[in-house]
């Protein structure tokens, strides 16, 4: 099973983030039992349930709902580390995002991060994996912020997206959301995403460096390795499951669609993941369970919806699947969390 984490990297920022917003960080630690010295770690690693405990206490002490729902604190806050430079490099936008794509999993890997193109651009997809805790609005807000700035910041001008998704319910007050993004913010979709246009896309970027690119892609390409170890296809195989299952109409991943997308043969992925202790059919029922956890745990998800976005034909054999996983049907599941099992009026599937 691979711990999922994110970077001392990202958490530092998103510490000082919470810093300027006039929180008390050292009590937020110890509340939270963790250790700050771990900030300072470069090789430090915190876990998906640490990471949203820390949200979760902040927007508590804070009284904010809105915490960190800024473009100023997520462009000054949002720390990508290493992997910023080897996008930076790019030649373009949309290579750098796709360079993310390729990278994520340093910055954490309890992200999920897809690029799909979609009418007048692309959508930037932004998930999270495993975990016990609901991941806090909050965290998936600055996520996706951070995220649509930063494409800003790469081209170096403003930059809006198209449209703006978010998988939680419409809360009492988005108008903060709608001032945020500076453009049409959804509820009750299946992903968080941002639409990003061709255009933007498509601006060279001022650094751009062939020669760069390809040392920086070395010196990551060994921190990926270094964090994934022997596993490194097993990481990158659950990814694109994730990336796949997050676009909520594609239906059951197949070995070989995972394997044209690594430029694979279906045999030589068969043997690497075999290699490393593992089979294609465990990677995908292990990435279904983790994302279950988090679509369970999502307010307004109905479970047919749950089961569409995990990829079943069959409503039976998710019911099957989560008895397997969890020792429970999935309504006894969601009751653990306090949630309702009901459809949200605003679930809709995605307009594009």
């Amino acid at each position: 099973m691979i711990e999922r984490s994110s970077s001392s990297d990202w958490v530092r920022g998103v510490v000082d983030m919470f810093r300027a917003e006039g929180l008390d960080v050292q009590r937020l630690f110890r509340e939270a039992q963790l250790d700050l010295r771990l900030l300072d770690d470069p090789n430090g690693r915190f876990s998906i349930d640490d990471v949203s405990l820390l949200w979760e206490l902040a927007v508590q002490h804070s009284g904010r709902a809105t915490l960190g729902l800024s473009r100023e604190l997520a462009i000054t806050y949002a720390n990508f580390g290493i992997v910023r430079y080897a996008m930076m490099s790019c030649p373009t936008l949309l290579t750098a995002l796709r360079r993310l794509v390729r990278y994520m999993d340093v910055v954490s890997n309890a992200a999920t991060f897809s690029i799909t193109e979609d009418g007048p651009g692309h959508w930037i997809a932004l998930g999270h994996l495993g975990g016990e805790r609901p991941v806090p609005r909050q965290r998936a807000e600055f996520g996706m912020l951070a995220m649509v700035v930063s494409c800003g910041w790469f081209i170096g001008r403003g930059l809006d997206a198209l449209a703006v998704e978010f998988v939680y319910p419409e809360p009492a007050d988005a108008a903060p959301l709608h001032t945020a993004f500076r453009c049409p913010v959804r509820f009750g979709q299946p992903q968080n995403r941002a639409l990003i246009s061709h255009a933007d896309l498509a601006v060279p970027l001022s650094a751009r460096d062939a020669a760069m690119a390809s040392l920086h892609e070395r010196i990551v390409d060994a921190e990926l390795e270094r964090l994934e170890g022997a596993r490194i296809t097993c990481a990158r195989v659950q990814q694109l499951i994730a990336a796949r299952l997050a676009q909520g109409d594609q239906g059951e991943p197949r070995r070989e669609q995972i394997a044209a997308a690594l430029h694979l043969s279906d045999r030589t992925l068969q043997r690497r993941l075999h290699g490393e202790g593992s089979s294609f059919q465990r990677l995908l029922d292990d990435t279904r369970r983790e994302l279950a956890q988090q679509h369970l745990r999502t307010p307004g998800n109905s479970l047919k919806r749950v089961a569409d976005l995990l990829g079943f034909e069959d409503d039976s054999n998710f019911f099957r699947a989560c008895k397997r996983w969890f020792g429970q049907s999935p309504a006894q599941y969601r009751l653990r969390f306090g949630v309702d099992t009901a459809p949200s009026a605003s679930s809709t599937r995605p307009q594009g």
